[in-house]
């Protein structure tokens, strides 16, 4: 299941790395291997928040779009859109971070700190 991680360099800019985590097979297809988390929270982007600025997150955690799109930006300028299904794991807790512009309309997505 692929991924993409968002980290901090030793130049203290937010940078992309794409991910993989290997699917095994099971009795109701494949899956991963369990990922601790710390708890679940579903959040949502108002829709007249354009912009968040630049900001860390307060921990690792996985972000899984489920509406809308949101573009990240990361500190050499380089920008991708993450739509429904996209998984990012922000990693850059330190440095600069990153920048979050949601899309017009609903922006709904889920946050899994963790552990």
């Amino acid at each position: 299941m692929k991924f993409t991680r968002i980290y901090t360099g030793p130049d203290e800019q937010s940078y992309f790395e794409e991910g993989v985590h290997t699917l095994e097979n099971a009795p109701i297809g494949k899956i991963t291997a369990p990922i601790g988390v710390e708890n679940i929270l579903f959040g949502e982007l108002d829709e007249d928040i354009k912009e968040i600025g630049w900001h860390n997150p307060p921990v690792p955690q996985y972000v899984i779009m489920l509406e809308g799109s949101m573009e990240i930006e990361i500190g050499d300028g380089t920008k991708r859109v993450f739509n429904v299904g996209d998984i990012v794991l922000a990693e850059d807790t330190t440095g600069q971070g990153h920048n979050t512009r949601g899309s017009k309309g609903k922006n709904k997505y889920l946050v899994m700190p963790l552990k």
